[in-house]
């Protein structure tokens, strides 16, 4: 088994235990084998994100049962509510039983995920500006979540805490300060992994750039002062914004010279998707 085989075998795993299911063996023993006729239903404007998730919550309770044939002319795919666009596929009554709500709660969080971030990343193009995540994601949904943000045009700011050094207010409280606090991470050695200097003021700003950061994240920039900011900027420095920045919002922020726009709402507030699955006896 591959490691990305193992990461979803995990993951699954704790899904299908919070379904708490196998308390009673006698019911899942008892559910019919015949094999039913599917059909998956896209009931709103989207973009259908996921059906790789989909299709491995039911691989999970028989390894693989189930692929969709024509899997990639829809994953990605743009689809109207008067479209009716429908899957259609067939699998075995217990299966599909047991494993439907799981898969469509994924299903539907990716593509929820997916249709709300490539709104956010349409209106920014127009100013060559990158979307990205947070790490604030669901616990144990960050996978589908980070996977969700790329399949709608945006970028994965980070995964975990280690992939850069992300110097924030805290870190600089405890150590005494923004050069004592990069200090610190610079002695841990780790010789390609970037710092990033989450910053709430011009003094910040100017005092980074004076230690040759090359990343900040202006954290709660008015479109005012991140204009102001922008007129301090030295070739070779990206500047992300963040803070409070929604969709209704974020035309505001599009100011020239910010590289990125960071949002949290990306992954905590997408509008709901509909998706149903019904299914027949051949």
């Amino acid at each position: 088994m591959n490691i990305t085989a193992k990461a979803l075998e995990n993951m699954y795993e704790g899904f299908f235990r919070e379904d708490d299911l196998s308390r009673n063996f006698h019911y899942i023993n008892s559910l019919p084998k015949e094999m039913v006729k599917c059909k998956l239903k896209f009931k709103d404007d989207m973009i259908i994100s996921g059906l790789p998730f989909f299709v491995e919550a039911f691989n999970y309770l028989e390894p693989g049962i189930f692929k969709i044939e024509n899997e990639k002319e829809f994953e990605g795919r743009k689809v109207a509510k008067a479209d009716k666009v429908e899957v259609e596929f067939e699998l075995p009554f217990n299966v599909v039983l047991t494993g439907e709500r799981i898969a469509l709660n994924l299903l539907q969080k990716s593509s929820s995920i997916t249709s709300f971030t490539n709104k956010f990343v349409e209106k920014a193009s127009l100013k060559n500006i990158e979307i990205l995540d947070t790490r604030k994601t669901t616990p144990g949904h960050r996978v589908i979540e980070k996977y969700a943000v790329q399949a709608g045009g945006g970028k994965n700011h980070r995964f975990g805490q280690a992939d850069c050094w992300m110097i924030k207010d805290n870190h600089k409280s405890f150590f005494g300060g923004l050069e004592q606090a990069l200090d610190f991470f610079k002695g841990i050695n780790s010789f390609y992994t970037p710092v990033v200097v989450e910053i709430h003021n011009l003094d910040e700003l100017k005092e980074g750039l004076e230690l040759n950061i090359k990343h900040f994240m202006l954290d709660n920039f008015s479109p005012e002062k991140i204009a102001e900011a922008v007129k301090l900027k030295k070739e070779g420095v990206t500047f992300e914004v963040s803070g409070g920045i929604t969709l209704e919002n974020l035309e505001g922020y599009l100011v020239d010279g910010v590289d990125a726009i960071s949002s949290g709402s990306l992954t905590y507030n997408a509008p709901h998707m509909d998706i149903s699955l019904k299914y027949e006896r051949k």
